[in-house]
């Protein structure tokens, strides 16, 4: 099947979606950064906070890494969450991975992963990451599963 009728497969049977470093999509594979952790952290907590639209930040720890933060659909302003996580992998570079949920139905028509895929594009505009700071990913440090709850 090809990638883009597993999006519409997708989009049409699921309201949840998450980065994974191996991920069928490539626009859901995260990102793994030769930036420190502070930068990549401080610009992720910009974009959160006002810089996309429709979003808000819930809770962010930069101890743990984690910004929980809410959008609010265009239309009818249905409220997904988001969990960001920022950390370090098993070479000390900074990986970044999201989940994105929605609160209501059954299916999300792609807007999940077109606002994770967002994200991580102006992220990395962000913190100006050309292909020399973007690596392929490494096993994480500690856990990394990301989820909503």
């Amino acid at each position: 099947m090809s990638l883009l009728l597993k999006r519409l497969h997708w989009a049409l049977t699921q309201n949840r979606v998450e980065t994974h470093p191996e991920h069928l999509d490539p626009r859901l594979r995260g990102r793994t950064y030769a930036i420190p952790f502070d930068e990549v952290w401080r610009a992720a907590i910009r974009l959160a906070a006002g810089r996309l639209p429709r979003w808000s930040i819930v809770q962010a720890d930069d101890t743990e890494g984690v910004i929980h933060a809410e959008s609010r659909t265009l239309v009818f302003r249905f409220v997904d969450d988001i969990r960001v996580e920022i950390s370090l992998d098993a070479n000390g570079q900074t990986r970044v991975d999201l989940a994105s949920a929605s609160r209501k139905g059954w299916a999300d028509l792609g807007v999940n992963a077109r606002r994770i895929a967002r994200f991580c594009h102006r992220l990395d505009t962000a913190i100006s990451a050309s292909p020399a700071h973007m690596l392929p990913p490494a096993p994480p440090a500690r856990s990394s599963r990301v989820s909503t709850r």
